[in-house]
C-alpha cells in the first residue's frame, strides 16, 4: 500500500524502518534520548504493517542527499535531530535511493525527492560536499521546495558549499547574514552578507562551515525548531567539545610509534546498531588522510541500519574482510553494534591476533566497555568510553580522557570526541602536520 503512495512513502518510510528493526520492548530503549519510549505509540496500518509513530506531532524535517554529499555533514545532522524527536526524511534527488556520497560511502535514502514534493517541512536542511551541492542546486524540484519554505517563513539551512552554491544561486540569501565553508565565501558574498561564524542564524535561515562544524550546526537546528531546553538535553550525551575551533589533544600513556610502510590498511566494521555519526567520521577523516579504509559487515547483509535508522552499505562481509592483515581494527560505539561486535567470535579473534602482534586496535563509546573489555582487550591498558559504561571498565583511572593512547591501543568516548578520536589515529600514522592540516580543512579547528 504504502509503496503505491508515493507522497505516503516519503511520509512514513521513517517509521517502517523504524518498526521492522524495534521489534520488542526491550529494543525499542536503543532510541535513546529515554524519553522516546513513553513517546512513541504503536498502531497498525491496514491489517498488515505496523508503524510506530510519535503520539504528539514531531517536527519534519527533510534531507536531501545526492552523489557527492558530504557523509559527515548529512548523516550528523540526521542522527542529532532523531534524537530530538524530529521526524527526519532523507531524500535522494537521484533516481535511487542509494547515493554514493563522498570519500566512498554508500547511503540508502528514506525516499525520493520526487516523493517529497507535496509534503510540508518544519525544516529543510542541505548538507554540502562537491559535486553534491551542484547537483542539489540543479535539482529544480529540490529549488522549488525550498522557495515555497522561504515563502512560507519556515526554516531552512545549508552547510559547507550548499549555502553559496545552492541558497546563495535561488537568490534566497538576500540581505541576510550566512557562512559556508571558507573556501567559497568569495561566492556567497555575492549573495549574502558573508560572515565567518561556524554557525550563522539568521531569520529562518541557519547556515554553517564544513565537516568539522556540522556538530555544531545540528545542535542550532534542534534549537531553532524544539528550544535551547531541548537542544542542552540533547547536546549533553553526546560529548561535545567545550571550546569549538580549539586544537585537538590527546592522552598518551607508553608512547610507542605506529608504522606503516604505505598508507595505513584499515579495518572499520560496522553492524545493524552502529552509531553513525562516530562510523563515518572515522571513515571519512581517514580515507581524507589516504588511508586504504575496508567498512565490513559483522550482519549477514551489506546494508545496515544504525542506531538512529540510517542506512549504510558496507564495503564488504566481515567473512571476506578476514582474509587480509590490517595495520588498525578499530570499533565505532552504539549499543546494538557493540553487542553484535561483542558476539562475533570472527571479530573478536582478529582483535586478539591484532593485540598478539603489536598491531594498533581500539574503539569509541560503548565498544571498549562491551567488546574489549570482556574479551581481555584492555588488560594491563588504560582506557575510556562513554561516560555511562565507564563502570565497567577495570581501570578507569584515565577515562576522563577525551581520547586515550596507550601503547597500540587508542580509545574514546562518543560521538562528540569522534573527530579528535580520528585525527589522534592519523597522527599515530601519519604526524601531527598532516592531521592538523586535515582538522584545519575540515574547519574542526581555527586556521
Amino acid at each position: 500500500m504504502v509503496a503505491a503512495i508515493p507522497h505516503l512513502r516519503c511520509h512514513l518510510t521513517p517509521y517502517l524502518t523504524l518498526s521492522r528493526k524495534f521489534k520488542t520492548p526491550q529494543n525499542l530503549s536503543l532510541l535513546t534520548p529515554s524519553n522516546y519510549r513513553e513517546n512513541f505509540k504503536r498502531f497498525s496500518l491496514s491489517g498488515s504493517a505496523t508503524i510506530s509513530v510519535m503520539a504528539s506531532a514531531a517536527k519534519k524535517v527533510l534531507v536531501p542527499v545526492a552523489n557527492g554529499t558530504e557523509p559527515i555533514e548529512a548523516v550528523v545532522q540526521i542522527d542529532i535531530l532523531r534524537r530530538a524527536g524530529a521526524e527526519v526524511t532523507v531524500a535522494s534527488v537521484e533516481k535511487e535511493l542509494r547515493v554514493d556520497a563522498g570519500h566512498g560511502v554508500k547511503i540508502v535514502a528514506d525516499a525520493l525527492l520526487s516523493d517529497c514534493a507535496d509534503t510540508e517541512f518544519d525544516l529543510i536542511s542541505l548538507p554540502g560536499g562537491m559535486p553534491g551541492a551542484s547537483t542539489l542546486r540543479d535539482c529544480k524540484t529540490l529549488e522549488s521546495i525550498i522557495k515555497k519554505q522561504a515563502e512560507s517563513k519556515r526554516l531552512y539551512a545549508a552547510i559547507c558549499a550548499s549555502p553559496a552554491v545552492a541558497l546563495g544561486s535561488w537568490g534566497l540569501l538576500k540581505g541576510l547574514k550566512a557562512t559556508c565553508y571558507p573556501s567559497f565565501m568569495e561566492q556567497l558574498s555575492s549573495s549574502a552578507n558573508a560572515v565567518e561564524s561556524r554557525v550563522q542564524v539568521d531569520g529562518n535561515v541557519v547556515t554553517s562551515r564544513g565537516p568539522g562544524t556540522v556538530m555544531e550546526y545540528a545542535v542550532a537546528l534542534v534549537e531553532q525548531l524544539y528550544g535551547k531546553e531541548k537542544a542542552d538535553e540533547v547536546s549533553g550525551p553526546l560529548v561535545m567539545r567545550p571550546k569549538h575551533g580549539d586544537e585537538y589533544t590527546f592522552a598518551e600513556l607508553n608512547s610507542v610509534n605506529w608504522t606503516v610502510t604505505n598508507s595505513p590498511q584499515i579495518l572499520v566494521p560496522i553492524a545493524n546498531g552502529s552509531e553513525e555519526m562516530e562510523a563515518l567520521i572515522i571513515v571519512d577523516v581517514l580515507r581524507r588522510a589516504k588511508a586504504q579504509v575496508v567498512v565490513a559487515s559483522v550482519d549477514d547483509s551489506l546494508e545496515i541500519v544504525a542506531s538512529r535508522n540510517v542506512k549504510l552499505v558496507a564495503d564488504v562481509l566481515l567473512e571476506d574482510a578476514a582474509k587480509s592483515t590490517y595495520d588498525l581494527i578499530v570499533l565505532p560505539g552504539g549499543l546494538g553494534g557493540a553487542q553484535a561486535f561483542a558476539n562475533s567470535e570472527k571479530l573478536v579473534n582478529m582483535l586478539k591476533k591484532q593485540r598478539e602482534s603489536n598491531k594498533p586496535y581500539g574503539a569509541i563509546c560503548a565498544s571498549p566497555a562491551l567488546v574489549l573489555e570482556p574479551h581481555g582487550l584492555l588488560k594491563g591498558k588504560k582506557a575510556t568510553a562513554y561516560p555511562a559504561m565507564c563502570n565497567k571498565l577495570s581501570d578507569p583511572s584515565e577515562a576522563d580522557n577525551r581520547v586515550i593512547v596507550d601503547g597500540y591501543l587508542i580509545t574514546s568516548r562518543g560521538p562528540g570526541t569522534t573527530m579528535e578520536f580520528a585525527l589522534a589515529i592519523v597522527e599515530k600514522f601519519l604526524g601531527r602536520d598532516t592531521a592538523l592540516e586535515l582538522a584545519k580543512g575540515m574547519v574542526f579547528v581555527h586556521p
